[in-house]
């Protein structure tokens, strides 16, 4: 019995029908969108931390208009906001732990020198009047918000992708046919619940 090219194509098309229900519960399409999703929010760090990097420049000049500042305080502030700015932050860098943690590193020294220089303000009255002075430290703490909820949404986001990843059967399709895999999100710095420490 020869088979009717009709049948042949009930064949082919429930065997597609049943590709595409199978396709649709390995969770390839929710694994590109929390993909997105966590490219979407690492951009939101990035332009965070560029903010702030943006606003050193001013600040340093703004505090070297007072002529007793300490200058250490100023060049740490300068050689930290140096080093996080020399590392490029491409949307690949969220898929390789030791970059990720090497640009976290450097972003961290940048913090630290910030909240030794705002700590080391309190010392100049005429500095903390200026008026300059005060916007650029609102618009700083403003920017340490921000980077603070943009991190924590990257870490949200980091969080359902990475489950997805590691759970089966999306792992499988994570695996095979996108070639995902976990990524790393942020840790606290060693010390990071200590103020920061400031000698007069």
């Amino acid at each position: 019995m020869t088979i009717r090219p009709r049948n042949g194509r009930r064949a082919l098309a429930a065997g597609f029908l049943a590709l595409v229900l199978v396709a649709s519960g390995c969770g390839y399409n929710r694994l590109q969108a929390e993909d997105e999703a966590v490219k979407a929010a690492w951009s939101e760090v990035e332009n965070q931390y560029q903010r702030r990097a943006d606003l050193v420049p001013n600040l340093v000049a703004t505090v070297k208009g007072e002529a007793s500042f300490e200058r250490g305080t100023l060049e740490a502030v300068v050689q930290a906001r140096a080093k996080a700015t020399s590392i490029t932050a491409t949307p690949e860098l969220v898929n390789d732990p030791a970059a990720f943690q090497k640009f976290e590193a450097a972003q961290g020294e940048l913090s630290s020198a910030l909240s030794r220089l705002l700590v080391t303000v309190e010392r100049y009255p005429e500095l903390k009047a200026n008026q300059a002075f005060r916007d650029l430290q609102a618009q700083l703490e403003g920017t340490e918000n921000r980077i603070a909820v943009a991190r924590k949404r990257y870490v949200e986001a980091v969080q359902q992708y990475n489950t997805m990843v590691r759970s089966f059967p999306t792992n499988l399709t994570a695996k095979y046919l996108l070639d995902l895999a976990v990524r790393p999100t942020f840790e606290a710095r060693p010390g990071a619940d200590q103020p920061p420490e400031v000698k007069f």
